[in-house]
């Protein structure tokens, strides 16, 4: 994979899991833990697109 589709793949992840987090964040009885995992996951993510950018 290249480094444009392995930044264009970590990109789609992230959206990914943004959407999941809202819609789990609807529900009047999301769980929390469940939430959190999910926003380390997309900090993890951002974090390695922006090494990514940095060395490209």
């Amino acid at each position: 994979m290249t480094t444009e589709g392995h930044i264009e793949s970590l990109e789609r992840r992230h959206r990914e899991l943004d959407r999941k987090i809202e819609d789990e964040m609807s529900h009047p009885s999301h769980d929390d833990l469940f939430v959190a995992a999910l926003k380390r996951k997309k900090l993890e993510i951002k974090d390695q697109l922006a090494r990514m950018h940095s060395e490209a």
